[in-house]
């Protein structure tokens, strides 16, 4: 709450537009605050130095930002998809995890308890949350897809074209196409989301009305960014299946390409392994569940696959190529 209340206020912004350092008098000067809240801020800002969002500089009496802090300043930064994570529709269910670990697990999920409905149907039934949740995913696809593309970006090449499972609003695929123009890109998402979709800036990318249940259209490989999480083991087993009948054989380069988290891969940081293991506890509102790499292996090979291969590149994300 803390750092939501750092969002609210733009202190990243204000501690940046002064140079980077600012004193306390400074960043009240370029925030919204009232005067008689001035001493609650600089316990706040205690707050958010000894996490490590900011750094205070006690010779100067002043603050700066940091690496983590310094992803929330000007356009584009991170802000948009924290302020997603933090909103207190997210938020609230956990209030109830207590009494919702007391029911079946076929109950409803934990945000269902709460709200009376699923996440994906109050996105489309309040429309102010509904564009805050667009805006979030977008802002995160076009920050981790940056990543990708510099660190990873052998994963696409050779590729003819390539289809993004539950793409929203294409965030990804836009990416992908621009850095990549000779790969025919599609967006497969239901039709109301397709229908939100605005026209591509790119003759590359396509946008497809259908379900990964049912079916998904024919490509070359096929990505699901941040998908799987949401999912059920089961579920995620018949959106595999539905990839593998999608893409040509391993040796036609067919291959599905993942990013999602592996809980244990990558760094051995303990900041790394909490932050990885918080989300797994926070996709648990939706039903939904972060995996290690024998949990990732189960429902790949259950799905009809052969091989995988797990690179942690991406922070606490990783690339997990799945070949048929």
């Amino acid at each position: 709450m803390a750092l939501k209340s750092a969002l609210d206020l733009g202190i990243a912004d204000a501690i940046h537009g002064n140079g980077g350092t600012a004193t306390l008098p400074q960043i009240v000067s370029r925030v919204t605050l009232h005067p008689s809240k001035i001493p609650c801020l600089r316990r706040l800002m205690r707050v958010l130095t000894a996490t490590g969002i900011f750094f205070s500089r006690a010779h100067l009496c002043a603050h700066t930002v940091t690496p983590a802090s310094q992803l929330l300043v000007g356009t584009p930064s991170l802000t948009p998809f924290m302020s997603l994570v933090l909103h207190g529709i997210y938020v609230s269910p956990f209030l109830g995890l207590g009494t919702w670990l007391q029911h079946e697990h076929s109950d409803p999920s934990l945000f269902e308890m709460t709200h009376g409905q699923t996440a994906w149907d109050l996105n489309d039934r309040n429309p102010t949350f509904g564009a805050l949740f667009n805006e979030g995913m977008v802002c995160d696809s076009s920050f981790i897809m940056d990543i990708v593309i510099k660190e990873c970006g052998d994963v696409f090449r050779g590729l003819s074209s390539l289809i993004d499972v539950a793409g929203g609003l294409g965030g990804a695929a836009q990416s992908i196409s621009k850095a990549f123009p000779h790969v025919t890109c599609s967006v497969l998402d239901l039709p109301h989301v397709v229908a939100k979709a605005a026209s591509s800036t790119s003759a590359n990318v396509k946008y497809v009305a259908g379900d990964m249940f049912e079916s998904i259209p024919p490509g070359n490989a096929i990505l699901l960014k941040w998908v799987l999480h949401d999912w059920s083991d089961a579920d995620c087993v018949k959106i595999l299946k539905n990839c593998r009948k999608a893409i040509p054989p391993r040796d036609a380069g067919g291959k599905v390409i993942v990013l999602d988290m592996v809980i244990g891969a990558g760094s051995s940081n303990i900041k790394h392994k909490e932050t990885q293991v918080l989300f797994d506890l926070f996709i648990m509102f939706v039903n939904g569940a972060e995996r290690d790499e024998q949990e990732w292996k189960k429902i790949i090979f259950e799905a009809g696959f052969s091989d995988y291969k797990i690179i942690p590149v991406l922070g606490v994300r990783s690339i997990i190529k799945i070949y048929p």
